[in-house]
């Protein structure tokens, strides 16, 4: 019954929101099934430059619960669309430096194309919906720019104009949902 689907499926799924550095093996060993013949893998990193900036960290922060539930949901759309076995999405909070890594997406599937189009399908929807928000930390900068959630510019079609932000209240900075 309902219950048995669900227990079935957190085997096969493994959502990680966290402050530990993420594990690629981890991800590859948990999605790893004998009758997978692909696994795919995406890898977020904190690249050096941000629009010609120095950027010397980057800081995540989440609304966990929600984040989690997110996740799930993307797993669950991900599986309606395409014929996988096993997926695994992780993502690091706190502080995160140059070339490590804040986000992981792994999926195993019997043949190659499933895996490969979900994978891309499940970094975009994370960058597009869950709630975690990203600070950037530039060079001889004491604090950043603005501490605004920066929205991830590929997403959907909303360019913002690029201008100067202004810095945010601390209470702005905590999530807004609308149900």
């Amino acid at each position: 019954g309902e219950a048995e689907m669900e227990q079935q499926s957190d085997v096969r799924d493994e959502v990680l929101v966290t402050n530990e550095v993420l594990s690629l093996d981890r991800a590859v060993r948990f999605v790893a099934s004998p009758s997978a013949g692909a696994i795919s893998t995406f890898s977020g990193t904190t690249r050096d430059t941000f629009e010609g900036r120095t950027v010397t960290k980057l800081e995540y922060e989440a609304y966990v619960p929600m984040a989690e539930k997110e996740m799930r949901s993307i797993i669950q759309q991900l599986r309606e669309k395409w014929n996988v076995e096993r997926v695994a999405l992780y993502h690091r909070l706190g502080e995160v430096g140059v070339g490590e890594t804040s986000v992981i997406v792994a999926v195993s599937s019997v043949h190659r194309p499933e895996s490969l189009a979900a994978v891309a399908y499940g970094i975009d929807e994370i960058k597009a919906v869950v709630p975690i928000w990203k600070k950037e930390w530039y060079l001889n900068d004491s604090q950043l720019d603005s501490s605004q959630w920066k929205e991830n510019k590929e997403c959907c079609g909303r360019h913002h104009n690029h201008t100067q932000p202004q810095p945010q209240p601390q209470s702005q900075l905590q999530p807004h949902h609308h149900n």
